[in-house]
C-alpha cells in the first residue's frame, strides 16, 4: 500500500496507520525480542514473528541460556500465541553452520580471538532473515537490540543505546546504511533492563522473568575449545610456550586453549613475576608470553571497515574519534587515519592491553551517540 502522506506518521516511522504496517520481529525467545513484538502488536501493527533455528536442535533442546536454542523456540512461539501474531521458525543451520561457526573455528585456529555474534548479525540475521522480512511484504524488520535509529539529515543514523550498561553498538557496527534503512530498534531508548521487564510483565509474557544469555549460543558453558576440536581434531597439536626472546619456557596442549591477555593456566612454575600470554603463533605451533607490559598497544591496523557517516571515509587524512576495541570497555580517545576505503590505521592516545585480532574496532563520535561504524582488528602487536 502506498504511504499517505496526510496521515501521521506512526511510531515506526511510516505515514500510515499501525494496522496497515507489516513488521517482521525477529525472535530470539528471550525478554528483550519478546518485549518488542507484544509491544508492537499491542500498538495494533501487523506483526510477524520468525525465529531461527541456527544449531543442532536436539542439542539445543538441552541447552538453557543461550538464544536459538530449542526452549527458546518454543518461548518465542508461545509469546506470539498470547499475543495473537503469526510466528515461523525457519532452519538456518547449515547458512549459520557455514557464516559464522566455520569462520569462528577457523580464527581460532589462526590464533585470533573471533567475535561470532557479529558475524551472525551481519551474514544471518541483517542479511538473510532482512531479506526474508521482504519476501513476506514487511515494511521493515524489529529487534530486541540495545541500540537507536536517530533520523538525520541525510537519513538515518546508528546511535549508542541510552543506557549505556546495555549498549550492544560493539556488535552491530558493520550494519549498513540500507540495512538501517529497513531495520527499528525499539528498546534503544529505554533507561535500563528493568524497564524491559516491567513491560514484559505488563503484557503478561511467560519470559518476563527469564534469565539474559550469557555465552555464545553454540558454545555450552563458554568452553570454546571443545566444540572447536569437534570442528577441526588438529587444533591439539601441541607445541611450545616461549618468552619474548624466543625461549622455550614451557609446553601446551594446543594453541587454542590460550586468548591474548590470559594469565592463569598457563602451567609455568619459578617466576617471580606475573606472565601473561602476549602472542599466538599458529604456525609455528608458539605461544608467546611476557611481562603485562607487553600487552600495551596504540596502534591497531583495522580492515573490512564499515563506515557509517555522512562524509567519505578517505575525505580526511585523520578522524578524531573515539573506539571500543572489546564489547566490556568504554571507548578510547583515538585517530582514525584512513588508508583506503576498507583499510586503515587506529592509534589510542593511551595504550590499551589485550588487543587481539579477530575482535572487533568500533568508531564513536565524540561529540555525540553516533556511531560512525568500525572494522576488524587484523594482526597483532
Amino acid at each position: 500500500m502506498p504511504l499517505d502522506s496526510t496521515h501521521p506518521v506512526n511510531s515506526l516511522g511510516f505515514a500510515k496507520p499501525p494496522s496497515q504496517t507489516r513488521v517482521v520481529v525477529a525472535m530470539s525467545g528471550g525478554v528483550d525480542s519478546s518485549v518488542v513484538a507484544a509491544m508492537l502488536a499491542d500498538e495494533g501493527y501487523d506483526v510477524v514473528g520468525v525465529t531461527l533455528q541456527l544449531y543442532d536442535h536436539g542439542a539445543a533442546l538441552a541447552k538453557k541460556g543461550a538464544c536459538c536454542a530449542g526452549v527458546d523456540i518454543h518461548d518465542a512461539r508461545r509469546v506470539a500465541e498470547e499475543m495473537g501474531f503469526p510466528h515461523y521458525v525457519l532452519d538456518y543451520e547449515n547458512v549459520f553452520k557455514d557464516a559464522v561457526i566455520d569462520e569462528f573455528a577457523d580464527a581460532y585456529l589462526a590464533g585470533a580471538t573471533p567475535v561470532p555474534c557479529i558475524r551472525c548479525n551481519e551474514r544471518v540475521k541483517f542479511k538473510d532473515l532482512l531479506e526474508t522480512a521482504k519476501d513476506l511484504d514487511a515494511d521493515c524488520m524489529a529487534t530486541g537490540h540495545y541500540i537507536q535509529r536517530k533520523m538525520g539529515d541525510n537519513g538515518p543514523e546508528l546511535h549508542s543505546a541510552t543506557d549505556a550498561n546495555r549498549d550492544q553498538s560493539y556488535f552491530l557496527f558493520s550494519t549498513t546504511e540500507d540495512q538501517l534503512s529497513y531495520l527499528r530498534f525499539p528498546l534503544g531508548h529505554l533507561a535500563s533492563k528493568d524497564e524491559t521487564r516491567k513491560l514484559a510483565q505488563k503484557y503478561g509474557l511467560v519470559v518476563a522473568d527469564k534469565p539474559d544469555s550469557q555465552d555464545i549460543c553454540f558454545v555450552p558453558d563458554g568452553n570454546y575449545a571443545s566444540v572447536i576440536l569437534k570442528l577441526r581434531p588438529e587444533a591439539a597439536d601441541p607445541g611450545d610456550i616461549v618468552d619474548l626472546d624466543g625461549n622455550v619456557v614451557g609446553s601446551h596442549k594446543g594453541v587454542i586453549h590460550y586468548t591474548i591477555g590470559q594469565r592463569r593456566g598457563l602451567g609455568i612454575g619459578g617466576l617471580t613475576d606475573p606472565i601473561y600470554v602476549v602472542k599466538l603463533d599458529p604456525e609455528k605451533k608458539h605461544v608467546v608470553v611476557g611481562p603485562k607490559s607487553a600487552l600495551s598497544t596504540r596502534i591497531i591496523p583495522i580492515r573490512e571497515i564499515n563506515w557509517l557517516n555522512d562524509e567519505p571515509l578517505m575525505s580526511k587524512e585523520e578522524w578524531h574519534i573515539s573506539v571500543k576495541v572489546r564489547s566490556t570497555r568504554p571507548p578510547r580517545d583515538a585517530i582514525l587515519r584512513p588508508i583506503s576505503e576498507t583499510e586503515a590505521t587506529v592509534e589510542l592516545l593511551s595504550a590499551e592491553e589485550g588487543v587481539s585480532p579477530g575482535q572487533a574496532c568500533v568508531f564513536y563520535d565524540n561529540d555525540s551517540s553516533r556511531i560512525f561504524g568500525g572494522g576488524w582488528i587484523w594482526r597483532g602487536n
